[in-house]
């Protein structure tokens, strides 16, 4: 493996959580760390019959064996941080970078009114607002917080010391690419980049030594806030198509349409992805739940899989076939 980023190629709620949870335990992944904006995003883990819905913590968190970071780039709430931990029984597990961010009260509240709330709608989880803090250095970071202090520790060195010792890390990015603040629908975006460079300067890993990129695609676009989608259907249509969804940070309605080959294809030149992984196969083709041999996908589904690889020119590896973590067919070896 030994250092792969995971990131989204459209606008968030591809299923990021899915494939890095399944990596994590398929791949024994030791060191699994956190980079993106913060709490304004959330990755949805289904395994051992629960559900988690995390906005702090790597998804790698299911594999025990798998240390959990985030990087100095990520901003952190501390409430949403801790409750976390304690639900996921990992607190042995967790580290945080002393440089991370703070976001308080007062960034959450500037964030839930006036432009950011009524033009961008953004998730009013502070991130925008904390951001803007930290450029004019005036924002709090982990080392000032005391109930972070336990888990203080240089995260750069920690990824950097296992990729060295051949280690599997994980990069865990967040948001899609659409919502970067430079690559994306400006001004209806996220507050930084989001692309795999991005997150490993969010880390402290330098492009060398990285080995490869997954861009999850889900079978359909989504998008919640404000901003252009191409090709939008309206509520009642993606209610008919099964494409129906809610965001799992602020509990709105994801605005929908058709997979948009022009995007992921600009998706992967954005963050060099090397490999494709595709979520929610088994919304598009029903028949096709639960199936873990790429033989045993239907026709259609195969065709769909096929002309993305024709359009994007990488190969789509992974395909979510269910929401549960082991619900995937690897074509990876």
């Amino acid at each position: 493996m030994p250092c792969t980023v995971v990131v989204c190629g459209f606008f968030g709620d591809t299923g990021k959580g899915k494939i890095i949870s399944y990596l994590a335990l398929k791949d024994r992944v030791s060191v699994a760390v956190r980079a993106g904006v913060g709490p304004n995003a959330g990755h949805t883990v289904v395994y051992g019959g629960k559900t988690y819905k995390l906005r702090m913590l790597p998804s790698a968190f299911v594999y025990e064996g798998c240390r959990l970071l985030i990087g100095p780039g990520v901003l952190i709430n501390p409430d949403v941080l801790l409750k976390e931990v304690e639900v996921t029984k990992s607190e042995g597990r967790v580290g945080v970078d002393p440089l991370c961010a703070i976001i308080e009260p007062k960034h959450i509240e500037a964030d839930r009114g006036g432009h950011l709330a009524s033009k961008i709608r953004t998730t009013g989880s502070g991130t925008g607002p904390c951001n803007a803090d930290r450029a004019l250095r005036r924002a709090k970071v982990a080392r000032d917080i005391p109930e972070l202090e336990k888990f203080l520790t240089d995260v750069p060195l920690e990824v950097n010391r296992a990729i060295d010792d051949g280690e599997n890390v994980l990069i865990e990015g967040t948001q899609g690419t659409f919502l970067s603040l430079y690559h994306g629908t400006y001004p209806y975006c996220t507050s930084k980049d989001v692309t795999a460079s991005a997150a490993c300067s969010d880390v402290g890993v330098g492009p060398k030594k990285v080995d490869d990129v997954i861009l999850v695609l889900k079978a359909f676009t989504t998008r919640v806030g404000a901003g252009p989608l191409p090709n939008e259907i309206s509520w009642e249509e993606a209610e008919r198509r099964g494409w129906a969804e809610v965001a799992s940070v602020t509990g709105r309605r994801r605005r929908a349409a058709p997979f948009n080959f022009d995007l992921a294809k600009r998706a992967v030149m954005l963050n060099s992805a090397t490999q494709a992984a595709v979520t929610k196969i088994d919304v598009l083709f029903p028949e096709c739940k639960g199936v873990k041999s790429y033989d045993k996908l239907s026709d259609g589904a195969k065709s769909f899989i096929e002309r993305i690889e024709d359009e994007i020119g990488i190969p789509v590896t992974l395909i979510g076939t269910g929401p549960e973590v082991w619900e995937v067919v690897d074509r990876r070896d």
